[in-house]
This record gives structure tokens, C-alpha cells and sequence, in this order.
């Protein structure tokens, strides 16, 4: 008789030649996707200094979170169609073009072009690592394999402005870009050579996998709402302005429309934008809270060099004390019973809402000590609050909806941070980001973008309270025993 698999396992099980090659290529894949947003933000000053582009910044954000979107959407039915392997290499390979294209890049719209590239590409890994982990590692394992992922992760938020400052400090800007494409070439040239991220083809299910399974028109609509409201504040003309957003949250609009109409293939809940609805209030709570607080990841870093002359490295770890202050409340709250969730997800949120008026007050003013406090706050918020939101959302949710509802979150939060980031993008223009030679102009912009903000966290606060104050619904009682 076959001796039983343990049910639990040690690093030193996960470390041996099965699995230490999958385990290296799966964080592989999770670095390049972490490490480069807080990269290219810490970059973005000595960027804008270089080739200009002032106006476009907001757009390195929105489009990488599209991409990363439209990635995430795909990533399942490509991986069902035809294994892992080939799915990876092609990810690898289009965020590595990416990040190329934007070292080569002799201003800021051929940036975007490969920062597009980048979300795609950066998205897909990601998707693709977590699937890998599933399918690579027994059951015993995969805990360990996803906890060498969330270290990674983490450490993201401390290498990534290291490597971004030290390039444009002690090289160039491009030397970063560089970098990590030059990393994913590897990867895919590691993956191909290995093979240790193939699995079998999906067989003869996947051949019966329509082509209407991939939502194209509604992942349109959404990618066309995000570039349509940051379009609008390219040339700031009120009129012009608000007809070109209005069209682009028509889009968006019509993207929900058409979801919420795709029965067993929706992205979203029927009600992912709510406030009546208890799974909606906690989906439109993460979504608005994730718009209320992207100004600062997009700006920050240039604002602090122009108005206090704080280096590209200072910028960046300015950045990385909200994923500091995430981590290490999160771990904190852990041990928190259920009955706590609902009480900490509230004190989050308003945590929150007091880093905006923070950043506020200390951006424009200074000291830069200051902005770092704030954003350690900002991510301490969003720490205590994330242990239980996943939690109670998926307990909210009605029967068959909980793995939908799970999926929809991940999805939410980088829709909020898209649209955000081209909201911010266009109050950003209209109050005069492009003349970053008038310390005046600048200042306007560092309060505007941060008041602008302000009326995004109050609706989350709206829905936080209909989210905490929800009651799961009831199971069906059992009938009572006949007397």
C-alpha cells in the first residue's frame, strides 16, 4: 500500500530540483509585474525631464492597468486552450518589447505605447503564475509557493525604488527599462529551454471553446471608457472636456451593461456598482477608495522633486510607504477574529479618507518626512480593512457568486486605479501640469488633484457603511422535527 502524502510540508520540501525551477519562474513572473510600477514611478521625473510629456504621465498608469485588465481576462481561456508554456513565453516576451521599446523611446507617447505592452504582458504573468501555482505544485505545496510569491511581492516595494533611483542617480532612466526587459527575455528563453511552466493541452474541451468566450466587445468598451476620460484633458477646454469624459463614462457604463448581460460568462456581479446592494457597496467602496488614492502614485514623485527638490530615490520610497504601512498592519489585524472585520474595514476606510487631506496639506507644503507619514497611513488603511473585505464580501455574496465575486475584486481595484489615474490626469492638465517651471502652477496642481479626490472617497464612505452594516443572507432553515 502507498505510504499517504503528508498533508502539510516544509520550505526545505518546496526547495528540491522538482520544484525549485517552477518556483523560480513563477516569482520570476510576479517580480517584473510588482517591482515595475513603483520602477517607473520613481523614474517619471527624470523621465518627463528628458523627453517632456508632462500631460501624458497619468497615462503610464491607466493603460499598463487596461492592459493588465484585458491580460487577467484572457490569461484563463488562453491557458485552457493551450497549456501554460506557450501563453508565458508570449507574455514574457510582450512586457520585455514593452519595456524596450520604452528604453528607446524618444518622447513620451512612444512610452505609453510600451507601457500598454508592459500591462499586457505584466498582467498575463501574474494571471498565468497564479494558475502555475495550482497546477504545478501539489496541494501540500502550493501554500508555500504562494507565500514565496507574497514575500516577493513585498519586497517589490523596496527594490523597485531602489533600482529606479540608483539608475537615473548613478546612469539614466532607460537603464531601468533596460533592465527588466532584458529579464524578461530571459524568462522566456528560460521557460522555452526548460519547459518547467508547460502543462498538458487543455485536450478536447478547449476545442469547443467558442470565440465569443473571450468578452472583446465589452473589454472594448471598458478600454475605450478609461482612454476617452483621459483624452479629455489632453487640450483642458471645458466644453471639449466634459463631452470627451461624459463619452468615456458612457463606455464604461455600457461595459457594466453589456457584463452584467453575459449571464455565466460575466466579469463582474450582476451589481458590481452599487450602493443598495451589499456585494455592490463593498465593490464600489474598493473601487472608489481605489480612485480617491491613486494621485499620489502617479504625481507623487514629480511633485516632491519640483516642490522640494527630493531625489528620485527619496520620491520612491515616499511611494513604497503604503505598501510598508499595508504590510505591516495587515499582518497586525490577522489575528482578528471575524467579529473585528466589519469594525476594521470601517476605521480603514476613514484612515483612508484622512491620508487625502494628509497629502493635501503636505505635498504642496512639505516636509517630505511628512508626505511619507501620510503615505505609510494611506497604506496602513488600506492593511487593517483588506484581511476582512474578501471575507465578508464573498459571505455577502448569493449562492454560485462567490468565486465570481472573488475573481471581480482584483479586477475592481485596478479599474479604480485606471480610471483614477486618467481622472487625476485630467484635473492634472486642465490646472497647468505642463508648466512645471512655475512653482505657482505646480503648487495649484498638488491641491487640486487632492481636493478633486476628496469627493470619491465620501462616496466610498457612503458604501462602506451600506457594506459593514449588511447582513449575510440566511441559510435555509432546517425544518423542525415533526413532535
Amino acid at each position: 500500500m502507498d505510504k499517504p502524502e503528508p498533508d502539510t510540508a516544509e520550505w526545505r520540501d518546496i526547495l528540491t530540483p522538482a520544484y525549485v525551477t517552477p518556483l523560480a519562474l513563477v516569482c520570476l513572473s510576479v517580480w517584473l509585474h510588482a517591482a515595475d510600477s513603483l520602477l517607473v514611478a520613481t523614474m517619471m521625473p527624470a523621465m518627463v525631464a528628458d523627453i517632456g510629456g508632462a500631460t501624458l504621465i497619468s497615462w503610464t498608469v491607466a493603460l499598463y492597468e487596461i492592459g493588465s485588465i484585458v491580460a487577467a481576462a484572457a490569461s484563463g481561456l488562453l491557458a485552457l486552450r493551450h497549456g501554460l508554456r506557450a501563453p508565458m513565453i508570449a507574455a514574457a516576451l510582450l512586457f520585455g518589447l514593452g519595456c524596450i521599446l520604452s528604453a528607446v523611446a524618444p518622447n513620451m507617447w512612444i512610452v505609453l505605447v510600451g507601457r500598454l505592452m508592459q500591462g499586457i504582458g505584466g498582467g498575463g504573468l501574474v494571471a498565468l503564475a497564479f494558475v502555475a501555482v495550482g497546477l504545478l505544485f501539489p496541494k501540500r505545496l502550493s501554500g508555500r509557493a504562494m507565500a514565496a510569491i507574497s514575500t516577493l511581492w513585498g519586497l517589490s516595494a523596496f527594490l523597485g525604488p531602489l533600482i529606479g533611483g540608483l539608475f537615473v542617480e548613478y546612469g539614466t532612466w532607460r537603464g531601468g527599462f533596460w533592465l527588466f526587459g532584458l529579464k524578461a527575455l530571459v524568462l522566456a528563453g528560460w521557460i522555452l529551454a526548460k519547459g518547467g511552466a508547460a502543462t498538458p493541452q487543455a485536450g478536447a474541451e478547449s476545442g469547443t471553446q467558442s470565440a465569443e468566450t473571450f468578452p472583446i466587445l465589452r473589454l472594448a468598451c471598458l478600454g475605450a471608457g478609461v482612454i476617452l476620460i483621459a483624452w479629455s484633458g489632453l487640450e483642458p477646454d471645458w466644453i471639449r472636456t466634459l463631452v470627451i469624459m461624459s463619452l468615456g463614462f458612457v463606455s464604461l457604463g455600457l461595459f457594466l451593461h453589456l457584463d452584467a448581460a453575459s449571464g455565466d460568462n460575466r466579469l463582474l456581479p450582476k451589481t458590481a456598482i452599487s450602493l443598495r446592494d451589499p456585494v455592490g457597496s463593498g465593490l464600489t467602496m474598493l473601487f472608489c477608495f481605489t480612485v480617491a488614492t491613486i494621485a499620489i502614485s502617479v504625481y507623487g514623485p514629480l511633485l516632491l522633486a519640483t516642490l522640494h527638490g527630493a531625489s528620485a530615490l527619496v520620491g520612491g520610497y515616499v511611494l513604497a510607504c503604503s505598501s510598508i504601512g499595508w504590510s505591516i498592519m495587515a499582518v497586525a489585524v490577522a489575528g482578528y477574529g471575524e467579529r473585528h472585520g466589519r469594525r476594521l474595514i470601517a476605521v480603514g476606510m476613514v484612515v483612508l479618507t484622512v491620508s487625502i487631506f494628509g497629502f493635501l496639506y503636505s505635498v504642496p507644503n512639505g516636509p517630505v518626512w511628512l508626505v511619507a507619514a501620510f503615505a505609510l497611513l494611506e497604506g496602513a488603511g488600506f492593511g487593517m480593512a483588506w484581511v476582512f473585505i474578501l471575507g465578508r464580501v464573498t459571505s455577502l455574496a448569493g449562492p454560485g457568486e462567490t468565486e465570481r465575486v472573488a475573481a471581480a475584486m482584483p479586477t475592481i481595484q485596478r479599474l479604480g486605479y485606471a480610471i483614477g489615474a486618467a481622472y487625476v490626469g485630467v484635473v492634472a492638465n486642465i490646472f497647468g501640469i505642463e508648466n512645471l517651471g512655475d512653482r505657482e502652477i505646480v503648487l495649484s496642481v498638488a491641491r487640486a488633484i487632492f481636493v478633486a479626490s476628496i469627493p470619491f472617497a465620501i462616496v466610498g464612505l457612503v458604501a462602506t457603511w451600506q457594506f459593514v452594516r449588511a447582513r449575510p443572507p440566511r441559510s435555509p432553515s432546517k425544518p423542525e422535527p415533526m413532535r
